[in-house]
């Protein structure tokens, strides 16, 4: 998972892989079929943890902007640098990939992200949801890649607030 994370999908072979958990090639395809069957399990994985910044801010509960101020924050505070992995493996993990399988798992995490957003949304916002979900996950999306470019933690946080208030603002005129 690290090494999708840090480096990307296409950047990670077969043989660093099976070296980084300790089996060779046959074992390795025995164990997961393909490089994208890894991936798959990394994903699952990483959407399972801590990471999943929505779902954790869901947990806590409260008004659909209290949880997207809070979604937003996370984000700001788990994006940046870290270990060499900073941003979203979902949203960055495939960027660019040649890959269609590892493209077409990361776009069905996405689309499914996206849709439980524009659920939870909806519930007090129904006519608006769409454009709101799209708004976090816009957020989402340029906060990870800013966060892969160098942004600072007090950056992120910065833009999550105004972000956060953007949305509020725009959740008002609903």
């Amino acid at each position: 998972m690290k090494l999708f994370h840090r480096r990307g999908y296409d950047a990670v072979g077969v043989a660093e892989l099976g070296s980084e958990l300790g089996i060779k090639p046959p074992s390795f395809y025995a164990a997961f079929g393909s490089k994208a069957g890894l991936f798959e399990q990394a994903l699952e994985r990483y959407t399972a943890s801590k990471a999943n910044v929505f779902n954790n801010a869901l947990l806590e509960g409260g008004s659909v902007a209290e949880v997207i101020e809070r979604t937003l924050l996370e984000a700001a505070r788990i994006y940046p640098e870290r270990d060499g992995t900073a941003g979203c493996l979902v949203i960055d993990g495939a960027r660019n990939s040649t890959d269609p399988e590892a493209r077409a798992l990361v776009a069905a995490l996405k689309v499914a992200g996206r849709a439980r957003i524009r659920d939870f949304i909806a519930t007090e916002f129904p006519t608006r949801a769409d454009e709101l979900a799209d708004l976090l996950v816009i957020a989402l999306a340029g906060m990870s890649s800013a966060a892969r470019d160098g942004a600072k933690a007090s950056t992120l946080k910065a833009f999550a607030e105004a972000a956060s208030r953007a949305f509020r603002h725009e959740a008002a005129r609903a």
